[in-house]
């Protein structure tokens, strides 16, 4: 047998075993229906559903999932109706203002990030740097920051991985281990675990776990060279198959404690010997569009995980012209349609990431949702004001990308609405 097809029975060895655990506990499926006056995203399939439970793995010598289950029409389309309603009554700034989630203190509140929510009309923030307060103290910062937002509130994310990756670190947080740690927990086990970690963030107001990782490392030593993964163990293994049951488990935690998991970093960053975050010209020159290592993504995806964090990273083997979230044949082709992924695509740092220094601020916004990304995240604040421009110009040109920008929102407070965040 050869190794690619050794992986890929590892991984539908593992997802077997997952099949009887239920998908993601407190998810509804996502669906991209067109809102009052029918967007539309250049390129892309008809709008499928991602499946709420996990019902098996791809079929043999291949990475692509299975046909996802349709949605439950009342479940689906009640949400789709309320988030259309709400997207129609809003005004094209208001609707950019859904793409965007800023950067924001995790330990006071951030009069920057403030000003992003009340002038640009910013819907998501990201809670950035460790923070030592309790989850009660931390509410009080969050809730701060729900009363800027008018109407519609705010996903607020954290990056809570476990390991060298954990935010939140004060009194009533859980000091988590590494996801390399938590790969050699039974998934079950680490199930219940991270429904006790998302409860803890559920209690400090933030609705979004920017975890799990995704990424592959192929093995110890090749992790010693990964920088952005490996080098911290954010991996959850070195295979694909113990990857995605890990993944999964971690994911279906967060769901049932109410909490958005996010699957990251699409389609990977295990091979890649350098940081986005800290370098540019970061190549992945292995990984492929029916790569063994997007198994995972795949997992994570059919189980109805209701994020996906875009790498930087560019995939020579796949598009070797761009980044990957600025790539349409990695987010609309490859994601969206290959994998049947329909849910919030979000962006790894648009804002300080060395990778893509190069692009104005503003066309770094524009590239993403033109790719066919929903939601912007830059971990700079002052940065709202260039993004929000740009994207309401290219609109204000273009028709065509103006239907994105309304099937973008449209995405993004389906997603609110799964989490209460609408008007009632």
């Amino acid at each position: 047998m050869s190794p690619t097809l050794r992986r890929t029975h590892g991984v539908l060895a593992a997802l077997a075993a997952l099949a009887t655990a239920g998908g993601l506990a407190g998810c509804t499926t996502t669906v991209r229906p067109s809102p009052p006056a029918p967007p539309s995203r250049a390129g892309t399939a008809t709008p499928t559903a991602s499946g709420t439970g996990l019902t098996g793995g791809p079929t043999a010598g291949s990475t692509r999932p299975s046909p996802a289950p349709k949605p439950t029409p009342s479940r689906s389309s009640t949400a789709a109706g309320r988030a259309a309603s709400v997207l129609a009554g809003m005004s094209m700034p208001e609707r950019v203002g859904q793409l965007l989630m800023v950067g924001a203190d995790s330990g006071s509140l951030d009069s920057r990030a403030v000003s992003a929510i009340t002038a640009q009309h910013v819907g998501s923030v990201i809670l950035m740097g460790n923070s030592d307060l309790s989850p009660a103290a931390t509410a009080a910062v969050t809730g701060g920051l729900q009363q800027a937002a008018a109407g519609t509130k705010l996903f607020i994310a954290t990056d809570q991985e476990g390991g060298e990756v954990r935010r939140m670190r004060g009194p009533g947080f859980d000091q988590m281990p590494s996801a390399l740690a938590q790969g050699t927990l039974a998934p079950a086990t680490l199930r219940a675990q991270s429904q006790a970690w998302g409860a803890q963030l559920r209690a400090a107001g933030i609705n979004v776990d920017l975890a799990p990782v995704a990424d592959t490392v192929p093995g110890p030593a090749a992790a010693q060279t990964n920088p952005p993964i490996g080098q911290l163990d954010r991996e959850y293994g070195y295979d694909p198959g113990t990857v995605a049951a890990h993944a999964v488990a971690f994911a279906q935690g967060m769901a049932a404690a109410g909490v958005s998991a996010t699957a990251k970093h699409f389609p990977g960053l295990g091979r890649v010997t350098g940081n986005t975050d800290t370098t540019a010209g970061v190549t992945d020159d292995v990984t492929t569009a029916d790569d063994p290592d997007l198994a995972p993504f795949t997992a994570t995806i059919v189980a109805g995980v209701p994020f996906v964090m875009m790498s930087t990273a560019v995939y020579s083997k796949i598009d070797p012209d761009r980044p990957a979230a600025f790539s349409s044949t990695v987010v609309t082709g490859l994601l969206r349609r290959q994998l049947g992924f329909h849910g919030v695509v979000i962006s790894d740092d648009l804002g300080a990431a060395v990778q893509v220094a190069g692009y104005p601020v503003g066309a770094r916004a524009v590239d993403f949702i033109a790719a066919g990304g929903d939601l912007v995240l830059t971990v700079v604040p002052d940065q709202a004001a260039a993004m929000s421009s740009a994207l309401l110009a290219r609109a204000a040109s273009d028709p065509a990308f103006a239907a994105q920008v309304d099937a973008a929102a449209l995405t993004v407070l389906i997603a609110k609405d799964q989490r209460g965040l609408l008007p009632s």
